[in-house]
């Protein structure tokens, strides 16, 4: 048995209500891992690899989750494959302002979540996925 990660998910984002608070959880909890934490310059933002922490309002959706895409087409492809299942407009596609090539759209699922395609334009992929193959009778 194979597992692939490093496919699916650009990355969560978490609405919180105290930044603070959750910045100290994370940092314990992601650091108890020995995973790195990196703190992004703005509105509050800070993530450990594809985990996105933020405060927000009220009224916000509390769970954000980006899919990869592969190009802009397959961006449109998922918004309208989105509304046609039953989703709710939150952002058609187009491009961004989080990097330049950052093209995305968003979408709320049956449940209020913000579902988000996304393409950061052309890149070198080091690997299309890490493979995990569970090495039998090793348990430490």
């Amino acid at each position: 048995m194979k597992f692939y990660r490093g496919r699916l998910f650009d990355h969560v984002h978490l609405v919180v209500a105290n930044l603070e608070s959750s910045r100290r959880f994370y940092g314990a909890t992601i650091g108890s891992l020995g995973l790195p934490i990196q703190i992004v310059d703005g509105p509050g933002f800070f993530y450990a690899d594809e985990l996105f922490v933020s405060q927000g309002a009220e009224n916000r959706s509390k769970t954000h989750i980006a899919f990869q895409a592969a190009d802009r087409e397959c961006v449109h492809r998922f918004y309208h494959a989105a509304l046609e299942a039953g989703g709710i407009d939150n952002g058609s596609p187009g491009e961004r302002q989080y990097h330049p090539g950052y093209y995305a759209a968003y979408v709320l699922d049956p449940d209020g979540n913000n579902i988000e395609a996304v393409f950061h334009g052309p890149a070198l992929r080091s690997s299309d996925a890490v493979v995990l193959t569970p090495l039998e009778g090793k348990h430490e």
